[in-house]
Order: C-alpha cells, then sequence, then structure tokens
C-alpha cells in the first residue's frame, strides 16, 4: 500500500535528523577489520521524562533546580541524573547523565558530542481516513491556525498522512512546507452510511477496523523513531475525528433509526440478534482498548506527548440524509471523542474535543512545548518482569502543581515482538 512507502520515508528522514537534534545516540562501533574489539549494547536505559511545573496562577516556574525535585518508581525514590530546563523553546541550562551502571564483560561506546538543542520537535499526524470530506475547508483552516500559532521559528516539524492525502514530509524547519503540504489535505472518512452498508465479519466492519489498523501502525511506527531523540520534548499533532470498533450496531443489525425494531423478525430471532449486539460491543470495546494502550505505551517510552484534536468542534447532530437515531449518533461521537481523550491523558497531553476554540487550545499546547523540564533518571528496579512502572513526580516546594506522564512501560524482548 503506499501510505506504508510514504511511512518508511518519513520515518528514515526522522532517524537521520537525530545526530542535528543532539541525541545521545552512541557511536557506532569500530569495524572488526581494523582489530577492534567488539562492542555491546548495555540494556540499561535512561528514562527520560517531562515535567510542567505552575504556580497558583498557572504560571511557569522557570528557576527550580535538581534537587527541587523528586521521583517515585512504584513508590520508590529514583536519583535525578540528567536535568534540562528548556524555557521559551530554549534550553537554559543542562546536566548531562553519566553513563549508565558498568556490567561485566560488557564494553560501552563513547557518546556523540551534543549540538544545539534549541527549538522544538512536532509530528503532525493527518489521520485523512478518520477525518469527513464535508469538513476538508474546516481541517485546512485548522492546519492554518497550527502552521500560525503553534510552529515558530526555529522549530523542526514532521507530516506523516494516514490515507490518500499522501503527505510524507521528512524532518525540516521550512514553514512553507508545510503551507504547501496544507493544500493537500482532504478528509477522506467513511460516513455512517457507509460503516452500516459495509461489510461486516466476526469482528465487526471490517473496513473500520483495516483504517484503525493503518492509523495505529502509522503512529506507533514514527513514535518508534522518536524514541532515538533524548532530551527534547517531542510533541505529537494529532488530527483525527476517532475510533469506534463497533460504531452504528444496531443500525447494522437491521433496526429501524425511525420507528424501532428490526425489521421481519421474529421475538426469537430478536433475542438471538440482541445477545450478538452486546457481545460484540464487549469485544470491539476491548480491542480499541488494547490498541489505543499499545499506542501510549510506545508514545511513554519515547517520552512524547500527544495532543489530540477533533476538527468537528461542537457536534450537534447527523446530517438529516444520514437518517441515524441521535442516541446512537451521539454514542457514537463520545466514543470516538472518548478514544481521543485516552491518548492524551494517558501521555500528558491534552485532547482538543468538542469545541470550537482552535486558538485558544493551540496557544495552550505552544505554552506547554515551550517551558518544561525534563527529568532523567536510571531506574533501580532491576526486575525485567516488571514492565509497566508507575512513575510521580514531586517538587519539594509549596503551592506548585506537576504535570507529567504516570507510567511508562518496558519494550518487549525481541523474541516476543517477532511472534507478535
Amino acid at each position: 500500500m503506499q501510505v506504508h512507502g510514504l511511512r518508511l520515508a518519513v520515518a528514515v528522514g526522522l532517524a537521520l535528523s537525530v545526530v542535528a537534534l543532539g541525541a545521545q545516540a552512541p557511536a557506532p562501533p569500530a569495524s572488526n577489520a581494523q582489530g577492534s574489539q567488539p562492542t555491546f549494547r548495555v540494556n540499561i536505559d535512561l528514562v527520560t521524562m517531562d515535567a510542567i511545573v505552575r504556580n497558583g496562577q498557572d504560571q511557569f516556574v522557570a528557576d527550580l533546580t535538581k534537587d527541587d525535585f523528586q521521583i517515585l518508581e512504584d513508590g520508590v525514590p529514583q536519583e535525578v541524573t540528567s536535568f534540562t530546563l528548556v524555557h521559551g523553546g530554549r534550553v537554559h541550562n543542562l546536566l548531562e547523565p553519566p553513563p549508565p551502571p558498568a556490567q561485566e564483560g560488557v564494553i560501552l561506546p563513547p557518546s556523540r558530542p551534543r549540538n544545539d538543542t534549541t527549538g522544538r520537535i512536532f509530528l503532525l499526524i493527518v489521520d485523512d481516513l478518520h477525518l469527513d470530506f464535508r469538513n476538508t475547508g474546516r481541517i485546512r483552516s485548522l492546519f492554518q491556525k497550527i502552521s500560525k500559532n503553534l510552529i515558530h521559528e526555529g522549530d523542526m516539524f514532521c507530516i506523516v498522512s494516514t490515507g490518500p492525502s499522501s503527505l510524507a514530509i521528512d524532518p525540516t524547519y521550512d514553514r512553507k512546507v508545510l503551507d504547501e503540504a496544507i493544500k493537500k489535505i482532504t478528509g477522506s472518512g467513511l460516513k455512517p452510511s457507509d460503516v452500516i452498508q459495509g461489510q461486516d465479519n466476526a469482528d465487526g466492519p471490517a473496513e473500520v477496523r483495516y483504517r484503525a489498523h493503518v492509523a495505529f501502525s502509522t503512529a506507533h511506527d514514527m513514535l518508534r523513531q522518536m524514541e532515538k531523540i533524548t532530551n527534547r520534548r517531542k510533541a505529537v499533532v494529532w488530527v483525527s475525528n476517532g475510533y469506534d470498533f463497533n460504531p452504528f450496531a444496531e443500525s447494522r443489525l437491521g433496526e429501524d433509526p425511525v420507528f424501532g425494531g428490526r425489521f421481519g423478525q421474529t421475538r426469537e430471532e430478536g433475542q438471538r440478534l440482541n445477545e450478538q449486539f452486546n457481545q460484540g460491543a464487549q469485544f470491539a470495546d476491548a480491542d480499541l482498548a488494547r490498541e489505543l494502550a499499545e499506542v501510549t505505551r510506545t508514545a511513554n517510552r519515547a517520552n512524547a506527548t500527544l495532543y489530540t484534536v477533533d476538527p468537528r468542534g461542537l457536534v450537534a447532530g447527523a446530517d438529516l440524509d444520514e437518517q441515524l437515531s441521535p442516541v446512537e449518533y451521539g454514542n457514537w461521537v463520545r466514543k470516538t471523542q472518548d478514544s481521543l481523550r485516552i491518548l492524551a491523558d494517558e501521555t500528558g497531553g491534552i485532547a482538543v474535543v468538542n469545541q470550537n476554540d482552535f486558538d485558544k487550545a493551540l496557544k495552550r499546547i505552544d505554552a506547554e512545548t515551550s517551558d518544561y523540564y525534563v527529568l532523567g533518571y536510571y531506574s533501580s528496579n532491576p526486575d525485567p518482569l516488571k514492565r509497566t512502572r508507575k512513575v510521580e513526580v514531586k517538587v519539594n516546594k509549596p503551592g506548585l502543581n506537576v504535570i507529567s506522564r504516570t507510567s511508562y512501560t518496558l519494550r518487549q524482548p525481541a523474541a516476543a515482538s517477532t511472534q507478535k
């Protein structure tokens, strides 16, 4: 499929930009042909996380030191080994992390020197597979606001789409590239009638599942590349109408949207279909929760914050030509918006849903991505079976509020990942 090739191009470009961004990736091992000793990768990783500290007036507090912070992992205090303050989008001071604890028989490669780390990093995901065609003008207007109010001089950004908008723009500082890309954005989401009349299988609407899988796979691949960038706040602006694996289930089963009841069914048939409906809804919700959890785990490993934006704004009712019951349409809107809230909440971001004031929301995202601390530590928990770790960041000063992610998940071993 074309979108996978485009996604690979962006991923390669993002990976190549890591050196210019000052990522602390280990230098490649020397060739064995020169008689040098081989280098092995240490399985001890620096855990980094962003922390936004505000006072009672909702103002960012920029005069804190490393000693003012306390990090607890599963309730156990951790030593802060790296500390970065970014204020106004620029790095003001930096505490280099020490090398990880040495392990017998393992040789650590030297780190590359750090280059300039000014500016921010944005990944713009245009989920056009889940954007209404009729809202194309509104969607382009939203991205014009993003270009004007969020992307500033010195910020690096890349753009990728999930569908026929065919956007795969490598990391760049040139905002003109974004302005040209906006002209290509076109919504191509399914209408409710397309879902109701589409093909169903044991898991529900096949096309709905496929499109969601493409969107999550696109995000997952890009986030994996962003893991290589360290000591920088990585913001992902994810524009989508949201996700529901079992939309308009009653209409798909043949219920009359106006008068209720199901066409041409006996009582026994109605009971059987009701059981199938309830069981299918439970499985669909569980599958969606699993997909969302996997994306948020990948984002937290990359220390990337997801900011989800629903360009529909305040949603009233369905279009008249769709002939949907208000209750069923309202349930679908609620579930799609909830999926966007989960993506943002689980990564410390903001979900811009059910509101029309995009300028205000973008200014808030701009503030959160301009002023923050980056804290790093080496986990004192040596148990690799404890994959999900709860994290809490505290400030040893009264009257201050800390916003940060609350957990991270270790990557699965390579063998387990291959079997998935």
